[in-house]
């Protein structure tokens, strides 16, 4: 995600409390899902006592209306035994629910959704919800003052998810901590257009509505999923990609991104046409975006790729939607970059609470300072320095010093700048410890050691210190990762 301004890349070890599986509905019952997962900032959302496995999402809409009409299905495996279970869902009024064919009770209570099966689930089962709701779906205030949710349009709507959007337009287990594959059946009226996740299977019109189906065979976190709905002029292609990064979310990865065993990789582009002209040098670089990721990161994690280009206004900041990234106007080169670099971090090895968010973003940010090094801007080192110093075109660079980029303050700071550009200073000084080469290896072996997984800080510095078991990163750890003020060295 990109909600700081776009400058030019001069541009705990405190133990998070851990996730909620099973909670009290009762002082005597104890088979009722949580409610929520204890995020420490987002408590409420996500929910316990299973493991989402795939959603199946149909979702109809009309622009003029702005009435929604949905059916979420859901597979999901039990964790615990369980009498009832919540799902994450804001606004919208639900019409039924049923659970393995059978219709279930259900109450609504804010954003939690209660579920409860005419059987008992057993611990290790394989269950299925299906929850049929309609509506006018809402737009969501952020605690940084930033909409997220479903936004309208000049010409339609827009779902945006991080880091609780999602909600708004499907029922779910609404947590970075549980991923799942999706597919997403979008019918809109004939002459609109509907952009989702992952591969376009099929679209066909019939009776004056227009249906397209999405494919996302890798696991994703619901707040990177997403629907545009509005006018596009759509560009199909295809480039070539390592062929180790297939997709096939068992957590290994073995390629070097060298090209070797390669494979099709197909690439589609939705653009509003008022940001075409304007758009097209950008988006023409995505496979070379891609292919120097895969030298510096690994193989590429997902089996297609491309991005979302709406009006300027339509949203308030570019977010890292899985495969098909959402820009607000014509990208710069460099925001390509960062988004297209949340692909290996965040989406592919996605945090394990908001708590660990510069896990996302200092790494995107730090991609932006690789890319400029290598294609004849500042050196990361350049950065780095006027990031410290404080030169005036380093912006912001004074409130970086603010809180420690693993320890946000509160929920209103997960994606303040100190996130960004101090959790990319700590990769720098990692880097200046271990060395370039050492620092490439750790870059790639994380980004598959984690590949379609969650991680936190601490699995990140205990992975570090692995690989580079003869290197001393205390000071960097407890200065630059955790610790508050500005360091007294650079």
């Amino acid at each position: 995600m990109e909600r700081r301004p776009l400058v030019r890349v001069v541009t705990a070890v405190a133990t998070v409390a851990a996730l909620a599986l099973s909670a009290c509905d009762s002082g005597a019952e104890r088979t009722v899902g949580a409610a929520g997962l204890r995020d420490p900032y987002f408590p409420k959302m996500g929910n316990g006592g299973y493991d989402v496995v795939h959603y199946d999402l149909k979702v109809d809409y009309d622009p003029a209306s702005r009435r929604l009409t949905g059916k979420t299905e859901i597979t999901a495996r039990a964790t615990q035994a369980l009498s009832a279970f919540n799902l994450d869902l804001k606004g919208l009024k639900v019409e039924s629910v049923s659970v393995d064919g059978a219709g279930a009770r259900f109450r609504r209570a804010g954003q939690e959704l209660t579920v409860r099966p005419p059987d008992m689930l057993a611990n290790g089962e394989t269950f299925r919800t299906v929850v049929r709701y309609a509506g006018t779906p809402e737009s969501i205030d952020d605690p940084d003052g930033s909409r997220e949710g479903w936004l309208l349009t000049a010409d339609g709507a827009l779902a945006l998810g991080e880091p609780t959007g999602s909600m708004a337009w499907f029922p779910g287990n609404h947590h970075p901590a549980d991923k799942a594959t999706f597919d997403v059946q979008v019918t809109v009226p004939e002459g609109v257009q509907a952009v989702s996740n992952g591969q376009l299977r099929r679209e066909q019109t019939q009776n004056g509505r227009t249906t397209s189906t999405w494919h996302s065979p890798e696991p994703t976190a619901s707040y990177v999923a997403t629907v545009a709905i509005g006018t596009f002029d759509m560009s199909r292609y295809e480039t070539t990609a390592d062929g180790n990064g297939n997709g096939d979310g068992n957590g290994s990865s073995s390629g070097n991104g060298s090209g070797k065993n390669s494979r099709k990789l197909p690439v589609l582009t939705a653009v509003d046409p008022t940001e075409a002209e304007t758009s097209e040098k950008v988006l023409d670089g995505i496979p070379d975006v891609l292919k120097w990721g895969e030298q510096n990161f690994g193989p590429y994690p997902f089996s297609s790729a491309g991005a979302i280009v709406e009006r300027p206004g339509d949203a308030d900041y570019a977010l890292e939607t899985q495969t098909r990234p959402v820009f607000p106007g014509a990208p710069g080169t460099e925001l390509l970059v960062h988004e297209l670099a949340h692909e290996w971090f965040g989406n592919s090895v996605t945090p394990k609470t908001w708590q660990d968010m510069w896990l996302n973003e200092g790494f995107a940010s730090y991609a932006e300072w690789l890319w400029a090094e290598d294609h004849g801007g500042d050196s990361a080192q350049e950065t780095f320095d006027a990031l410290y110093r404080g030169d005036p075109e380093a912006a912001h660079a004074d409130a970086i010093w603010s809180f420690a980029p693993a320890d946000p303050p509160s929920a209103a700071h997960i994606s303040d700048d100190t996130v960004y550009l101090r959790g990319a200073m700590v990769l720098h000084k990692i880097r200046q410890t271990v060395g370039d080469d050492a620092f490439r290896d750790i870059l790639k072996g994380w980004a598959a050691a984690y590949r379609h997984g969650n991680a936190n800080t601490a699995d990140f510095t205990a992975y570090v210190e692995k690989k580079a078991p003869d290197k001393d990163f205390t000071l960097i750890w407890a200065d630059w990762l955790h610790g508050k003020g500005k360091p007294d060295h650079a």
